[in-house]
Formats: structure tokens, C-alpha cells, sequence
């Protein structure tokens, strides 16, 4: 099982940017499909992007052209670059695992605790 830890949430003003990292532990995270996900005060979880083990991403549409998911599976690790804030992208933002990227909307992990992205207008 991949176990996942988020960080590099903050404040941030409108139009600035925040690099999310995921961490993994667990040889299978290499080829682990990995999402990113968000849940802003009185809303459902939503995916916001994936990135399979081989490299091939997808975007929530309203990310895309301003959000890019990376990976770097010798650090076992997972990014989330965020352009262009704003305030509505303001959420905590979860990593999880998914067994594709058709299927990253079910993911398969338990939550972390996520971590807060607050961005100010």
C-alpha cells in the first residue's frame, strides 16, 4: 500500500503561484497512478489532476493551462505547480492513489490530512 504526505500549501495572493509536494512511501508508487484533489469549505472533493506511472496527465477544467502535475518517481514524489491563483482554487488539497487515470476520480487511498491553500483577492 502507498502511503501519501502533502505539503507546501500556504497564503498567496491572487495571480501568485504554490508548488504542492506529495510524498510516497512504498515501492509500488512507481507505478501508482497519483491524483491531486481539493475540497473548498461546503463542497464535495473534487479531482483537480493525475498523473499516471508513465507520465500521462489529466486536468480538471478548470485548472488546465494554469495547474501542471509532475512526478519524480526516483524521489518518489508528486508535484502540483499552481500559476495564476485564484481565490476559488482556495481548498485544502489531498494526494491520493488510483488505479488509472480513467479511475482517478475513485481513488484508492485512505485521506491524508491535506494541506491548506488560501489564496487572497
Amino acid at each position: 500500500q502507498v502511503q501519501l504526505v502533502e505539503s507546501g500549501g500556504g497564503l498567496v495572493q491572487a495571480g501568485g503561484s504554490l508548488r504542492l509536494s506529495c510524498a510516497a512511501s512504498g515501492s509500488i508508487f512507481r507505478i501508482t497512478t497519483v491524483g491531486w484533489y481539493r475540497q473548498a469549505p461546503g463542497k464535495q472533493r473534487e479531482l483537480v489532476a493525475a498523473a499516471s506511472s508513465g507520465g500521462r496527465t489529466n486536468y480538471a477544467d478548470s485548472v488546465k493551462g494554469r495547474f501542471t502535475i509532475s512526478r519524480d518517481n526516483a524521489k518518489n514524489t508528486v508535484y502540483l505547480q499552481m500559476n495564476s491563483l485564484k481565490p476559488e482554487d482556495t481548498a485544502v488539497y489531498y494526494c491520493n492513489s488510483a488505479l488509472s487515470l480513467g479511475s482517478a476520480n475513485r481513488p484508492l487511498g485512505s485521506w491524508g490530512q491535506g494541506t491548506q491553500v488560501t489564496v487572497s483577492s
